[in-house]
């Protein structure tokens, strides 16, 4: 007899401050996305394209695209991310289609998700935008080693 697994529990204060940590990201990544509705970014052979899709009051949705050249036979990574202004907090709500992803699914399920795949997603946005704050390039992008060059106080 196999043991039996527990249900998932989504850890909401992780879920929450990688949100709050990614919103935080994009401001750095994209602060002018009131006047901008684009911003790329190069990193090495790759590319992260930032698009503004909508502008509400309290939220901002942009769609986040990453194009590289051992992906350029598929059509790259798509998310669709909303910016929730009011509580400083950024959420994966689409990726590659897939719209309106749970807190938790059943293993397996119809569509193969994982059973965190909410905070996998969210994950996968903290890694690659903190890749591209280190190592991006952009007009008027400061990467992370000059940003804290330029914060150390002067003797």
């Amino acid at each position: 007899m196999k043991p039996s697994r527990g249900h998932y529990k989504v850890d909401l204060i992780d879920l929450h401050s990688l949100c709050e940590a990614n919103y935080v990201r994009l401001l750095r990544l994209f602060a002018d996305y009131e006047q901008c509705n684009e911003r790329c970014i190069v990193v090495g052979a790759a590319r992260v394209m930032l698009t503004v899709t909508e502008r509400c009051r309290y939220t901002t949705n942009l769609r986040l695209q990453h194009v590289s050249p051992l992906a350029s036979q598929l059509s790259g990574i798509e998310l669709d991310i909303r910016l929730y202004h009011d509580a400083r907090m950024a959420e994966v709500v689409g990726f590659q289609s897939h719209t309106h992803v749970q807190g938790r699914y059943r293993y397996p399920n119809n569509h193969m998700y994982a059973r965190d795949e909410k905070r996998q997603q969210n994950g996968y946005v903290a890694d690659l935008l903190a890749f591209c704050l280190a190592e991006g390039q952009a007009p008027g992008l400061m990467t992370f080693d000059e940003a804290s060059k330029n914060s150390e106080p002067s003797s």
